[in-house]
């Protein structure tokens, strides 16, 4: 048995308290063995956190990693028109490659930032889950699946491909990639498709994600022509079950979100990308008191722009407090829960958390930088001060991703170089098509 023993630091519990303890991690099975202050195991590697804060590893619950390539491409619009004059058209023309570089461009960011585990729709799965593998960091992948633009034929193939691929590479790259069939969004979908392919999902035991109520724009069309709401239909279509997750739920009413609790459908909120597009300002104190799980995700790096979680934090406790007109509304332990337990159980995996028994998924912070001083509350700072920048260590499934800044994976130079050059490439191809 080999195993990793992080020293000497603070950690952060479950209960979002501070204490001083070490960690000793079985590599074998990427789980934690043990926390405790009596940890004396001198045969493992120890990895020092004296002066450090270790935390659960951040789970970034919905994103779309290689749009790195288009991160800054097309800002300042609202959704409708950012999707179908700018991305739309740009990622008809995606490549594999395009996307295997920038899927390691992102995820070279997320290890730097601390988060260890994702949730990514977008095209080009197996190249994704490849790109996963070679990283060491986990993930619940899902192709995403679109009706709209695309005549019966192809759409079906589509959503064939989807299952296909949630079916064949659930459990790779040696169980850290878990699938998922993601749907891409109620208006995108026709209702045929939803009713050929979800029961074929369930079958599987394979979990859904898709968008739901992320503008007003998406909600009415579905409320005149149907005479209810977004997530009651999608009720009446088999999406919400207690494995299943949704994107965004900015537009949700008190209906809505009892449905969502009494199913055990979860909640990812994107306050950054919802802040940028004006999509609004979901109701998550609401949500949370309602007794819905949610999570926290980037979205996109074309629509956030980046894929740190510790901004991700501070957006939701800043957005959270001005959409329930409360100071004191999703407060700093519970934007740090989104983050990590809670973001975790979102999308199913065991992580989030530091105790025995659950994945190995860390990050380790410096806390000497002049903005994490003086230390009157550890919990508030890495809510409201912390950066991505802040993180020198990070483990995934107890193997070592980035040591003292640098990452042990991922070569970046080379990352960076790859995907600014199939970057200006997918571009050029866009603009001459």
């Amino acid at each position: 048995m080999t195993r990793l023993h992080v020293a000497d630091g603070r950690i952060l519990t479950p209960e979002m308290t501070i204490e001083r303890a070490d960690v000793l991690i079985d590599q074998q099975d990427g789980t934690i063995e043990a926390v405790g202050t009596e940890i004396d195991t001198p045969e493992a590697e120890r990895l020092d956190a004296s002066g450090k804060l270790v935390m659960p590893g951040l789970v970034n619950a919905h994103t779309h990693v290689a749009m790195t390539l288009l991160r800054g491409y097309a800002d300042d619009k609202p959704l409708d028109a950012w999707l179908q004059e700018d991305i739309w058209p740009v990622e008809a023309q995606l490549q594999a490659e395009d996307v295997a570089a920038g899927t390691r461009l992102g995820l070279a960011e997320m290890i730097r930032s601390g988060t260890t585990a994702f949730a990514d729709m977008y095209f080009f799965m197996p190249e994704v889950a490849d790109v996963v593998a070679e990283a060491g960091i986990r993930a619940r992948l899902g192709h995403g699946c679109i009706s709209v633009g695309k005549d019966d034929d192809d759409a079906r193939e589509d959503f064939e491909e989807g299952l296909s691929f949630a079916r064949e590479y659930d459990g790779h790259a040696a169980g850290r990639v878990q699938t998922m069939f993601t749907p891409h969004s109620l208006t995108t979908v026709f209702e045929e498709h939803f009713e050929a392919f979800v029961p074929e999902a369930e079958d599987a035991g394979v979990p859904i994600h898709f968008h739901a109520n992320e503008t007003r724009a998406e909600v009415e069309p579905i409320v005149d022509e149907r005479d209810k709401r977004p997530l009651s239909w999608a009720d009446d279509l088999g999406l919400l079950a207690d494995d299943s997750f949704l994107a965004h739920g900015v537009h949700v009413d008190d209906s809505e979100m009892e449905l969502l609790a009494d199913r055990g459908t979860a909640v990812v909120h994107c306050p950054a990308s919802n802040m940028k597009l004006a999509s609004g300002m979901a109701p998550v104190q609401e949500l949370l008191d309602a007794g819905v799980t949610v999570g926290l995700g980037t979205d996109g790096p074309a629509s956030n722009n980046d894929l740190d979680m510790f901004d991700e934090m501070r957006d939701a406790a800043m957005v959270g407090k001005l959409a329930g007109d409360d100071a004191s509304a999703v407060d700093a332990a519970t934007a740090v829960e989104l983050a990590t337990k809670s973001g975790a159980d979102a999308i199913g995996i065991d992580s989030g958390r530091i105790e025995p028994g659950a994945n190995a998924d860390l990050a380790v912070l410096d806390l000497d930088a002049p903005h994490l001083l003086p230390q009157h509350d550890l919990v508030s700072h890495l809510a409201y001060a912390a950066s991505g920048s802040d993180v020198c260590h990070t483990i995934c499934d107890g193997q070592v991703l980035m040591r003292d800044r640098e990452l042990t994976t991922i070569d970046l130079e080379a990352t960076k170089a790859r995907a600014t050059d199939r970057a200006a490439s997918l571009v050029e191809r866009a603009e001459s098509a």
